[in-house]
């Protein structure tokens, strides 16, 4: 039987079921009230000491996929009676607040319809830049505490009425508790309390009344429907002996027919297929109400919400009929108006539906009388704060979607996310296609934004920003990963030559590489590993000889980075040295980072800075990194920042401290961002980059799966000890020698632009690692190989035949091979002789 046929079956045999009669039978729980209660809620059981039983809603989208439509509906509905309540003047002044993480959807759904108010919810994410406004406790919870972090801290100031919203008004406490702690700092007349279903007993029912004649305000409650729920004594117990009988029971049947008697769904291997889909989410439109939501957030982003369906619709396969769009914890509010978008883009095509991931353990039965049917178990993947552990998504195994569009913000965008068991995998096991859209997660600005080097940002460390560990190396940049930045190679290439476009402004689509080329990178790595430890210990301690006993190391990212972790590395086990090692931006034609210098000058002597970078070409960067430090000596009047880059390699020749001059396979330059710590080449782009900000850069946590920066790190570093003995004499020798830059490398660039009739030596990439580079992110017209070349352009042969790229084998080349850029490039034209390609 197939998914969608199960999930028929589901239909016909739970039509005029109530999803709450396998509960009630078997606990004696019974839900009594409006005629609308059992439409509007189901019940099943929980793993939680405080209270067994779980009310689901079939209209909240949190545990029940329903349309977006309705979901949207009747958070609006209530929100426009709360309008009618109070009045056109007072409903001006309203300020809505919703709960995390069941109802922050339900919350902005009301503000909604209210029409003009600003929406705030609470969260259990604290965010370090953001001062508490406050803070209470759900007393049934299994997750207690919550956090109101507005961006504005006079959000919760004025005097006008505080909405707050809720799925279910069951005891009143949580309510009780927030309007206590509000009350005592931001004082008011008047509270609406909005739920979907006022599930008070006769005790509970009265408290709210007594506790606003305590305070001296008017406490108001709206909701949909109303009812109580009767429990019989030792219900708890019972229910509690209930979960544990068919959690031990519970088995692993296969993913996709069934899901088995007691709704778990079995971790198996992905069958579908998994891919990203861009929204272009506008950058000026916050994903929720962590910080406050106001009514231009919403007109922003209604405005934006047909060009973000479309681009969902276009990605969905041919064919689909069923599309579940499954938001994530307390991020509800943006899947939800994405589905609602889709609905009414593809009409009665194809079936939308939504709900999202949660935190809440349920227990899941498949049985139509129960309204939990199916279980999906997966790892946290957003680094909480109070601990990692499971989180669900229920009723979507087994449910016949042909697709799942997954909705995360992009601080859930992790490796724990692209994990094995990761919620992509596991939706894929049951689900044909799985869409993966990130939208980018909203952080308030500093009120004040800094002027001086100290007000700068602290550096982004790994596992936040980057795969390395957060001793290794500290990035002076700023994360630009929920941007989008990548175009296609011809296009970046055309505009670059054209002048329409600095290099710096783009990202190259990250390369990933072929089975065979991941093997010639692990062969090149193993043969070189020893190579490569010799080099590192030698640059490092001529560093330590003649630039600083205690240097700070400054790698030029990314290039250089690998390479400065490396020499940190070995400080550390031959001389027992912890070294400071950062990454800045340099980018040429624009200069370094003024902003990374002035951190850097701020936090350590300048004298004691060491620009790392890992090879050398025809010296363009070397050239790029002076000029720049004699404009900044001009500009800030700092001095003591010496421009000589220490290098692995020197092959051009360019610079005197170095670990060797061979032109020679660094393996770090076979690959792009999965050997650098998944970081992209660095942006420097003025609508991303402001006049106080670092550089920018890109998080690449979808590749953890392809990371190999650790692999590259400890293959190296593991040799550091049988290569002790021969880098003391490397190094001893070159201390000896005469080092000066002979800038051979600029003179053979500059004959070989000629001799090719190219006559832009920028468009020349002299040495194994820059060609590897325009193999991988340029359009490349040929490749020149010294005569006799060998394993070290194995990978280089390789990406030329897969890219069409002649290899040219030249007597005499000063370097193993020189990669040229197709001269004069436009998309489509060739020219006779490649020489001159007609625009």
């Amino acid at each position: 039987m197939t998914e969608r046929a199960h999930a028929e079956g589901h239909a016909e045999e739970g039509a005029g079921a109530w999803s709450g009669s396998w509960v009630a039978e078997r606990l004696g729980v019974e839900l009594t009230g409006d005629e609308a209660l059992t439409g509007l809620l189901g019940l099943a059981l929980r793993r939680n000491p405080k209270r067994a039983h779980l009310l689901v809603s079939n209209v909240l989208g949190k545990h029940v996929p329903q349309s977006p439509s309705v979901v949207h509906g009747h958070g609006v509905a209530l929100g426009r009676r709360v309008r009618d309540l109070l009045g056109a003047e007072a409903a001006q002044r309203a300020v809505v607040l919703g709960y995390a993480e069941t109802a922050t959807g339900l919350g902005h759904c009301v503000a909604d319809g209210l029409g003009s108010a600003p929406y705030l919810h609470s969260t259990r994410r604290p965010v370090a830049t953001v001062a508490r406004a406050g803070g209470f406790e759900e007393s049934h919870s299994h997750a207690t505490s919550h956090l109101l972090l507005p961006e504005d801290p006079a959000l919760l100031a004025g005097d006008g009425p505080l909405v707050l919203v809720d799925d279910e008004f069951s005891t009143g406490n949580t309510v009780l508790n927030t309007v206590r702690a509000l009350h005592e700092r931001y004082p008011r007349k008047r509270y609406v309390v909005v739920a979907l279903v006022d599930m008070r007993s006769p005790a509970d029912a009265g408290r709210l009344d007594d506790f606003a004649r305590e305070i001296g305000a008017c406490v108001d409650l709206v909701t949909t429907a109303s009812g109580t729920v009767r429990l019989p004594p030792g219900v708890l117990e019972k229910g509690q002996e209930l979960v544990a009988r068919h959690e031990t029971a519970a088995t692993e049947p296969p993913a996709a027919p069934t899901t088995g008697p007691t709704g778990r769904v079995p971790a198996a291997a992905p069958s579908g297929t998994v891919r990203r889909v861009e929204l272009h989410w506008p950058h000026d439109v916050p994903d929720g109400g962590r910080h406050g939501f106001t009514p231009a957030h919403r007109a922003r982003l209604e405005a934006a919400l047909p060009a973000m369906a479309a681009r969902i619709a276009e990605a969905l396969p041919a064919g689909a009929r069923r599309v579940l769009v499954l938001g994530f914890e307390e991020l509800m509010y943006a899947p939800l108006r994405l589905a609602h978008a889709l609905e009414q883009t593809v009409g009665g095509d194809i079936a939308v539906r939504y709900s999202t991931t949660t935190r809440s353990p349920v227990l899941a039965v498949d049985d139509p009388g129960y309204a939990i049917r199916s279980r999906l178990v997966f790892p946290a993947h957003d680094d909480p704060a109070d601990g990692h552990g499971e989180r669900y998504a229920y009723n979507v195994a087994g449910a016949g979607f042909d697709a799942v569009v997954a909705v995360v913000d992009s601080v859930a965008d992790t490796p724990a996310l692209h994990a094995p068991d990761g919620l992509p995998a596991r939706l894929a096991a049951h689900v044909p296609h799985v869409l993966l859209a990130v939208v980018p997660s909203y952080v308030p600005r500093s009120p004040h934004p800094p002027e001086r080097p100290s007000m700068l940002p602290e550096p982004l460390r790994g596992p936040d920003f980057s795969s390395y560990a957060p001793d290794e190396v500290g990035w002076l940049l700023q994360d630009l990963s929920d941007v989008t930045l990548e175009a296609p190679t011809e296009e970046r290439e055309e505009a670059i030559q054209s002048g329409g476009a600095h290099y710096a402004e783009s990202l190259p689509v990250e390369y990933q590489p072929s089975e065979q080329y991941q093997q010639l990178f692990h062969a090149a790595l193993e043969t070189s590993a020893a190579r490569l430890a010799r080099a590192v210990g030698a640059v490092t301690e001529i560093v330590l000889a003649e630039r600083s006993p205690r240097p700070v190391l400054v790698s030029l990212a990314r290039a250089g980075t690998p390479v400065g972790v490396l020499m940190r590395r070995w400080a550390q086990f031959r001389h027992g040295l912890d070294l400071p090692h950062y990454a800045v931006s340099i980018v040429r034609g624009r200069g370094i980072d003024a902003n990374a210098l002035r951190w850097l000058a701020d936090q350590h002597d300048p004298a004691d800075v060491v620009f790392v970078d890992g090879w050398t070409g025809k010296g363009a960067i070397t050239r790029e990194l002076a000029a720049a430090l004699r404009a900044f000596e001009d500009s800030d009047g700092i001095t003591g920042f010496d421009p000589e880059i220490a290098v692995l390699a020197d092959p051009g020749s360019c610079v005197r401290t170095y670990g060797t001059r061979d032109d020679f396979l660094i393996p770090s330059a076979c690959l792009n961002s999965t050997v650098s710590g998944l970081i992209s080449r660095t942006v420097l782009r003025a609508d991303l980059v402001g006049p106080h900000d670092f550089h920018g850069a890109k998080f690449y946590r979808e590749l953890a799966g392809a990371d190999l920066s650790p692999v590259f790190l400890d293959a190296v570093s593991a040799r550091f000890p049988e290569v002790t003995e021969a880098v003391d004499t490397q190094a001893k020798d070159l201390l000896s020698a005469d080092r000066a830059p002979t800038w051979e490398g600029w003179a053979a660039v500059e004959r070989i632009s000629e001799e090719y009739g190219i006559h832009d030596v920028n468009l020349v990439k002299p040495g194994v690692g820059e060609t590897t580079r325009v193999m991988l992110r340029r359009v490349p017209w040929k490749v020149l190989a010294r005569a006799g070349a060998g394993a070290d352009l194995d990978h280089v042969r390789l990406l030329a035949e897969q890219r069409g790229v002649p290899v040219e084998e030249v007597a005499d080349l000063p370097y193993t091979c020189v990669g040229l850029i197709h001269p004069r490039y436009t998309r489509g034209a060739t020219g006779a002789d490649g020489k001159a390609v007609t625009l």
